[in-house]
């Protein structure tokens, strides 16, 4: 608790500067942080592994990966779709053999409802005079109307400890972890990154900071410059030169074919699995409010 002055110390009123001071300092409420750069991933960086390419692939939305993860991704979500389209198929079998349990069942009852209406027909001093009539009905649990309360036993659903958990039908398209659209193999399109020739530095192309460039007009590619692929050649562009250049005469620099406004990607950058660049930058933390 944050310590208070003499003369106030007494005082019965608990203020909003103070609760809201004591709930900082103890870690109540709700707290609020801007991502860093180093929560952002590179827009070169694959989005499953976060990761630089070595094999980079985009999706029709613009999203990159590594082809080497997105179709381990791809093959472990198929295998997941044909578990739970097998035991989907189960349960549908599994609900027909019940209905027709349920179906004998009432047959079943109406053979004994013709037969208790045939037995009516004896006269009720025979059924009196007979002791066995008089122990089977008081021994018996579905007298007196009491087997409309009793449970179907003979139905797996409607026994007291079934639970009644239904499946449903899974889809059987894969879909792209970042847009959460359907995605197929033949939709990816391998995109080449054009690397800054520098002589002078002979790191490693991971550990350079500078990596890539246009390549059209060879400016240097980053997370703060927006830029496209062309799906014709798979060359990355800056969005500077797409619209200054490629959108007049709508034809690749880089191979001389003809291009349309589909085969124009914008490439997705930064962003990490809660946040993206230029979108949300910001992180929110629910803990509990602290009560006065």
């Amino acid at each position: 608790m944050t310590r208070r002055s003499k003369n106030v110390s007494a005082g019965r009123v608990y203020t909003y500067n103070e609760k809201r001071n004591d709930s900082k300092c103890n870690g109540y409420g709700t707290t609020e942080h801007r991502i860093s750069k180093d929560s952002v991933k590179d827009f070169d960086c694959c989005c499953l592994t976060l990761q630089p390419c070595r094999n980079p692939v985009i999706t029709p939305d613009g999203y990159l990966y590594d082809k080497e993860a997105i179709l381990e991704y791809m093959i472990h979500q198929k295998t997941e779709i044909a578990k739970k389209m097998k035991e989907y198929e189960k349960q549908q079998k599994r609900e027909e053999k019940e209905m027709a349990e349920l179906a004998r069942a009432e047959e079943r009852s109406r053979d004994l409802k013709f037969m208790k209406m045939e037995s009516s027909i004896v006269s009720s001093r025979t059924a009196s005079k007979s002791p066995i009539s008089e122990s089977t009905s008081g021994a018996s649990n579905t007298g007196n109307g009491r087997e409309k309360m009793m449970p179907s036993f003979w139905i797996p659903s409607l026994t007291p400890s079934a639970e009644n958990t239904k499946m449903k039908k899974p889809e059987k398209s894969v879909l792209c972890p970042m847009s959460g659209k359907p995605l197929k193999i033949k939709n990816l399109i391998p995109v080449k990154f054009t690397e800054v020739e520098n002589l002078q530095e002979e790191k490693s192309l991971i550990t350079r900071k500078v990596r890539y460039m246009c390549a059209v007009t060879h400016d240097i590619l980053g997370n703060s410059i927006p830029a496209a692929v062309l799906c014709t050649s798979g060359s990355v562009v800056t969005m500077e030169c797409v619209t200054k250049l490629i959108k007049k005469d709508m034809i690749d620099p880089t191979n001389g074919m003809k291009l349309t406004d589909a085969d124009i990607i914008p490439l997705q950058r930064g962003g990490t699995g809660y946040a993206s660049t230029n979108d949300k930058l910001k992180v929110k933390i629910e803990k509990s409010a602290m009560m006065a």
